[in-house]
């Protein structure tokens, strides 16, 4: 109960976990995207208990920067599976 009350709560901030919930949230909805966000805090949190690090939130606009480069990587693969070739506009305006 407490770890989805965590990630609910997390989704409102502007942190990468806020960010990664707001993500899963508008692909799988609320239910399942609080699960996913409780699960890797969870994971992220016993890893630093028995390492005995500290976390540093990365920030929203780099899990979006990260997110986008993914994307991009994952649709130049396709791209080149099916024999296209991906060409980078110079002045692309994405909205994000």
């Amino acid at each position: 109960m407490r770890k989805a009350l965590a990630a609910q709560t997390a989704g409102k901030s502007n942190s990468a976990f806020g960010a990664f919930y707001r993500r899963l949230r508008s692909r799988l909805g609320s239910p399942k995207a609080i699960t996913a966000t409780a699960h890797k805090i969870a994971r992220i949190f016993y890893k630093l208990w028995t390492s005995g690090g500290d976390y540093t939130d990365p920030g929203m606009d780099y899990y979006q920067q990260r997110y986008r480069e993914r994307m991009v990587n994952n649709l130049h693969k396709k791209a080149i599976a099916f024999g296209f070739e991906l060409i980078p506009q110079p002045s692309a305006n994405l909205v994000s």
